[in-house]
């Protein structure tokens, strides 16, 4: 598989997520980037399966937000 092909993937399974269920998927993001607040009522929001081995895309935004933000 080319590296376009798993990143298109990993494009279309995250928007689809976020177009699907938004509120757990940014909660997800925040979550894993350390950006969420320590609130049990936020985290049980967090979907853990979200974040895959096959999620490449995903795991470069929780990367990027961690260091930028």
């Amino acid at each position: 598989m080319s590296l376009t092909t798993l990143m298109f993937r990993s494009v279309l399974r995250l928007l689809t997520s976020l177009i699907g269920e938004p509120t757990t998927s940014i909660s997800t993001l925040l979550y894993y980037s350390g950006l969420l607040p320590h609130n049990v009522t936020l985290v049980r929001m967090v979907r853990h399966e979200m974040l895959d081995q096959d999620n490449y895309f995903l795991h470069f935004i929780i990367s990027l937000m961690s260091c930028l933000l």
